[in-house]
């Protein structure tokens, strides 16, 4: 399966005026719709995934969210078993991670930019350089 699109169709963030300490943050993915969709330029049958991203801030602090769309391109087998899944709500275990890693990795992004720009505490942990580490002993 190869995905061939990605697009955002609403990005919303609300932060309340004053933050607190001991936040819990948590993000949630949740799949709208699947279902099939022509391609103009290809003979193939694709699939359009709907779905919506969230971040959430405990205490109601704040709430980042993008609906959006991917497009895939499975192979017929695969088609069928997606389709198939989605009657009954469920998306088959062979899409299913690469899908949400591919969602988690264009949204993340956009969404570490605009905590920032409202000054809200990241919500995944930037590296850090730590001045304290001995320096390794031993001659290479």
């Amino acid at each position: 399966m190869k995905i061939i699109g990605f697009n955002l169709t609403r990005i919303s963030i609300d932060k309340k005026e004053q933050l607190e300490s001991d936040i819990q943050i948590t993000q949630d993915i949740d799949i709208k719709n699947i279902k099939k969709e022509e391609i103009p330029f290809s003979k193939h049958e694709a699939i359009k995934v709907r779905f919506n991203f969230s971040i959430h801030y405990s205490k109601e602090i704040a709430k980042v969210e993008f609906e959006g769309n991917v497009i895939l391109l499975p192979d017929k087998s695969e088609l069928k078993e997606i389709l198939e899944s989605w009657k009954q709500k469920k998306i088959p275990e062979s899409i299913r991670v690469g899908l949400f890693n591919f969602i988690m990795n264009k949204c993340n992004v956009k969404a570490m930019s605009l905590e920032d720009e409202l000054g809200l505490p990241l919500h995944i942990p930037m590296p850090r350089v730590n001045t304290n580490q001995e320096p390794d002993s031993k001659p290479k």
